[in-house]
């Protein structure tokens, strides 16, 4: 699954993909910026890819059978092109190169599949940041209150911490904890408001964990245009 695309000499193309067996990939595919072939390589898309390289360690080549071309087919979704968007760059910016991560794999494209299903997919979004998260060592623990051990009513995330915290421990520092909306924790629907809630809780630990951790880089601008959009449906 193509992550990124940029231009490479005149006529050439350094794709990034993602790929269940060597993870995180980089290579160049001649004429990738051509009229033939650029069009469908387009973030999201999926490829038959063949790598050669003279050493493994070297950027090497690909020669490309374009498969399909997600972009295309939600391109009059506005939101689920955003999503889009927001999950290849996630996937560039978080994952080291050639660093296999097959359960996420799977779980990337069955997201992106799923974009095609009109107002259906934002929740599975959610959970995939959650995943997300998980896969890469920073995954957060809702079993039980981080205070009180009572594994009902919990209601909030630690940012210092990860843990869920039940309303009763949360105290006098609800105020300072992110919100933990039941849909976070595995019910199949979500009430209105709640995507948004959960998204401002996976946030922070992209930002604030995951970030500092490959340097302290931003967070990809296209994670923010697709919390904007949801956060307008829910309200």
């Amino acid at each position: 699954m193509v992550l990124a695309v940029r231009p490479h000499g005149e006529s050439a193309a350094i794709i990034e993909v993602f790929t269940a067996s060597r993870g995180r990939h980089l290579g160049v595919v001649r004429g990738g910026a051509g009229r033939r072939i650029g069009p469908v390589l387009q973030p999201g898309a999926s490829l038959d890819l063949a790598w050669r390289a003279r050493l493994e360690d070297h950027l090497g080549t690909f020669a490309v059978e374009p498969l399909r071309n997600r972009a295309a087919e939600v391109m009059d979704d506005r939101e689920a092109l955003a999503a889009l968007c927001a999950i290849t760059a996630l996937l560039s910016f978080a994952l080291p190169e050639r660093d296999p991560h097959p359960s996420l794999y799977l779980r990337s494209v069955g997201l992106v599949d799923w974009l095609g299903h009109r107002g259906e997919w934002p929740l599975a979004y959610l959970r995939w940041e959650l995943a997300l998260l998980e896969e890469l060592g920073f995954g957060l623990d809702l079993t039980c209150c981080a205070v009180t051990g009572a594994r009902e009513d919990l209601a909030f995330v630690s940012p210092k911490s990860g843990r869920a915290v039940s309303r009763t421990g949360a105290g006098a520092w609800a105020s300072r904890l992110l919100p933990l909306p039941p849909c976070l924790m595995g019910q199949d629907l979500a009430r209105t408001g709640e995507i948004a809630a959960g998204l401002r809780t996976t946030g922070y630990f992209l930002e604030n964990r995951l970030a500092p951790a490959l340097g302290d880089r931003p967070l990809p601008p296209a994670r923010a245009r697709l919390v904007q959009l949801l956060s307008r449906r829910g309200a």
